[in-house]
């Protein structure tokens, strides 16, 4: 088996793989995201909580 000569791994110069524009729109887009799942474990922690707290009606 013969070796390439290139080397291989991060050793190589950097490459921009995507435009600033859509580098952002991938940010924007991962922090609403995690904005929105956070709300809704704290609205599924509060109703928990406030319906633990309720008798269950017969």
């Amino acid at each position: 088996m013969i070796r390439p000569t290139i080397a291989a791994g991060f050793t190589g110069p950097a490459t921009a793989v995507a435009s600033p524009r859509l580098r952002d729109a991938v940010a924007a887009s991962l922090a609403i995201a995690s904005l929105s799942l956070c709300l809704m474990v704290t609205f599924a922690v509060l109703s928990s909580k406030l319906g633990s707290g309720m008798p269950i009606p017969a």
